[in-house]
């Protein structure tokens, strides 16, 4: 996952993907969801971010991972 933040227009993008977007969901005004073929989540728009989240906060995140997600079960 990358954290993008243009400043100059005040929005936030956090790319979950390196594939392709091809549509886009609007679930909130100025929140947007990019979609591919798939189904799957490319990524996440956030515009007028400053005034939706505090943008020091996520630029500065942590990341927490329940290590059960990520093990695999093997026959």
């Amino acid at each position: 996952m990358k954290v993008l933040y243009d400043e100059e227009v005040d929005a936030l993008y956090l790319k979950l993907s390196d594939q392709k977007p091809d549509g886009v969901i609007e679930i909130a005004e100025g929140i947007n969801i990019d979609t591919t073929t798939d189904g799957k989540l490319a990524g996440i728009e956030i515009l007028a971010a400053s005034q939706k989240i505090n943008i020091e906060t996520i630029l500065s995140y942590s990341l927490e991972v329940n290590q059960g997600i990520f093990r695999k079960k093997i026959a």
